[in-house]
């Protein structure tokens, strides 16, 4: 039940950290890689990688804030696989300021990058979900979708958005057996995060104090509930959120 075999994937941002996690757990399944985002060096080294363990992959260039530019990504990624089964919206950035010290310019790019472009891929790629019978949305959320951080209002904005962006898409699609789900990454060890550790100051004493796992998550990490909710074993889950966080959230 957990088998992609013949499956199409298209997962944005998936050149790198969680996006490559969760791309090369989804090949190791069986499926179809395609590796949408904006740096094409990146991305043909995430292809290279997922290629030596035998995906088949191949990576299309993306602005994921920019409708047609997403338009045509979905066009081309179609065209050369037939169809498309999976779609993980995982493409994000983050500006950490204060709330009295970020420009709306910059709260823009965030919303835009983290939120807006979930909604407007999901739109692109519904169509061609309906017609392959059905599929699969998976939203990359955040542990600020249930916390609050004053270092990322935009940020938190946005993945707070994710969460019920999608519930209301997998109410809009469950006639069309699409079913949309989110996961919530905590705390991984990625050139993101890293950068965060850089400028939060105790960042990484808090995070490992708070953590029962009592480590940074890994990329890999969320290979496993990626496949799960990409495959039949998860045709009557959807609007729901999985927090893969090592147990941060539960914790006082």
């Amino acid at each position: 039940m957990f088998d992609l075999t013949g499956k199409v994937a298209l997962v944005t941002g998936g050149n790198g950290g969680i996006g490559l996690g969760m791309a090369q757990g989804l090949a190791r399944a069986g499926a179809r890689v395609v590796v949408a985002a904006r740096d094409a060096a990146k991305s043909a080294a995430a292809v290279e990688q997922l290629r030596r363990s035998g995906c088949d992959a191949f990576a299309l260039s993306v602005d994921v804030s920019d409708e047609a530019s997403v338009q045509a990504m979905l066009a081309q990624a179609v065209e050369r696989t037939g169809r498309l089964d999976i779609l993980v919206n995982n493409a994000g950035i983050n500006i950490r300021k204060p709330v009295q010290g970020l420009a709306l310019e910059e709260w823009r790019s965030v919303l835009d990058t983290n939120l807006t472009s979930a909604f407007l891929c999901a739109r692109a790629a519904y169509p061609h979900l309906k017609r392959a019978g059905g599929g699969k949305i998976i939203n990359i959320g955040s542990m600020t979708s249930i916390f609050g951080a004053s270092f990322a209002p935009a940020y938190s904005a946005s993945k707070g958005g994710i969460v019920q962006l999608t519930k209301a898409l997998a109410s809009s699609w469950a006639a069309d057996n699409i079913q949309v789900n989110a996961i919530l990454p905590g705390w991984i060890d990625t050139d993101l995060t890293q950068r965060a550790r850089r400028e939060v100051d105790g960042l990484s004493e808090r995070v490992l104090a708070r953590t029962p796992a009592a480590r940074w998550g890994q990329p890999q990490d969320l290979a496993g509930t990626a496949v799960f909710l990409a495959s039949s074993a998860s045709d009557f889950v959807t609007g729901t959120v999985i927090p893969v966080d090592g147990g941060y959230s539960i914790q006082l």
